[in-house]
């Protein structure tokens, strides 16, 4: 056991293969290699030695998890779904001030040969794909029976499609590659509460956070664990104009228990710990970041 220890210690990095032949990370196999469990000193929370890819990461959340999963030691893939943007290349310049390795990627996800030659590129640069954020979508508002076949579709597309694809995508990667890997979609507070003219909106989102059970108990067995996040309102250039409404901003504060709005930052950081050892235990959950307003 001394020696087993010692090589998880020296070898967090490295894949290696767990109980029933499932794919594990070094850190896991230090925790698996006979029945009597192996309790580490410490978890660990730092991505060094990790590859990411994070989808519309320009912005907001996206961003935000794109900066954090980079100072927590990961370098980076960012998918963009206008690669030439100001913003885009900002974040770029941004992540390589913090010594990582950055590499932007033309990807708009409602297109499935940008997904592959996305994932291709990302895998060409960097050698493997350790962690998926799917962070891409959209929530215009729109009465229900306003609803046009349009407006459905492309919310449709965006939101639940595009993030099914992309994790088809990069998971027969991680699969291919036989070390696991971490899956993170962007669900909402949304998918568990019904907000006026969003009905599709929070159709979708509740629709990802199902589909990450049914990639989590299908991928296991590879050794990927497949997790969503849940935020309430976030701060970002998306949502300002709603929130400088005080009517609406007031509404919404009176719902979440911790009395504030969240910020990119209260994502990122679940982001990273779903995509950390730390989590190793954790699959098929979304994890609620919405300051307790579901707990009423």
């Amino acid at each position: 056991m001394v020696a087993g220890r010692a090589w998880a210690a020296r070898n967090s990095h490295i894949p290696s293969v767990g109980l029933a032949g499932r794919a594990v990370s070094g850190y896991q196999a230090g925790m698996t290699e006979s029945m009597d469990r192996v309790i580490p000193a410490a978890p660990r929370f730092d991505l060094v030695g990790r590859t990411a890819l994070v989808t519309g990461a320009a912005r907001g959340i996206g961003r935000g998890c794109a900066i954090a999963l980079a100072q927590a030691g990961a370098d980076l893939a960012l998918g963009f779904r206008d690669a030439g943007t100001a913003d885009a290349r900002a974040l770029v310049a941004e992540i390589e001030t913090l010594g990582r390795r950055v590499v932007p990627l033309q990807m708009d996800i409602t297109r499935r040969e940008q997904i592959a030659g996305a994932t291709t590129a990302a895998l060409g640069a960097l050698g493997r794909i350790d962690v998926l954020v799917n962070n891409a979508g959209i929530g215009p508002p729109n009465k229900a029976e306003s609803v046009t076949e349009a407006d459905f579709d492309r919310t449709v597309g965006v939101n639940l499609k595009g993030t099914f694809f992309v994790s088809q995508e990069v998971g027969a990667a991680m699969i291919r590659g036989g070390g696991g890997g971490r899956i993170i979609n962007l669900s909402s507070q949304a998918g568990f509460v019904a907000l006026p003219t969003e009905s599709i909106y929070c159709m979708t989102k509740a629709a990802i956070a199902h589909l990450t059970k049914c990639l989590a108990v299908e991928w296991a067995p590879h050794g990927i664990n497949v997790n969503a996040v849940a935020p309430t309102f976030i701060r970002t250039p998306g949502t300002v104009k709603w929130l400088a409404d005080d009517t609406f901003r007031a509404d919404l504060l009176s719902r979440i228990p911790l009395g504030r709005v969240g910020d990119p930052i209260d994502v990122a950081a679940a982001v990273v710990f779903l995509a950390s050892p730390a989590s190793a235990m954790v699959t098929g959950t979304t994890l609620m970041i919405d300051g307790g307003w579901t707990a009423r």
